[in-house]
């Protein structure tokens, strides 16, 4: 079973750039799907992006496609979500997500946490 902790996020003006990082500790990260999810306020848990083990695989959820990428280091044990051109309606807590097997968009899918990060889009 896989740990994670996150870091990166913060306050940002419309248009720029931020990058989150989300670290795996314990054994055989290479083996698990990542996912980044949000939650805006007021509103529900959803996806946004998904990587396979092998990163031969990537989706994202049409509001942020051409904008965020979401990328993975097996060796470091890292899953990346770098965020372009940022909008105040992407102002959320981001969390990623670890889940064996294949990639899938479903926050069900997903059994382990990172415990979340605040970004704040200003306009």
């Amino acid at each position: 079973q896989v740990q994670l902790v996150q870091s990166g996020g913060g306050l940002v003006q419309a248009g720029g750039s931020l990058r989150l990082s989300c670290a795996a500790s314990g054994r055989d990260f290479s083996g698990y799907a990542m996912a980044w999810f949000r939650q805006a306020p007021g509103k529900g848990r959803e996806f946004v992006a998904t990587i396979n083990p092998a990163s031969t695989y990537t989706y994202y959820t049409d509001s942020v496609k051409g904008r965020f990428t979401v990328s993975r280091t097996n060796a470091e044990k890292t899953v990346y979500l770098q965020m372009n051109s940022l909008k105040p309606e992407d102002t959320a807590v981001y969390s990623c997500a670890a889940k064996t097997g294949g990639a899938t968009t479903s926050i069900y899918d997903y059994h382990t946490w990172g415990q979340g990060t605040q970004v704040t889009v200003s306009s």
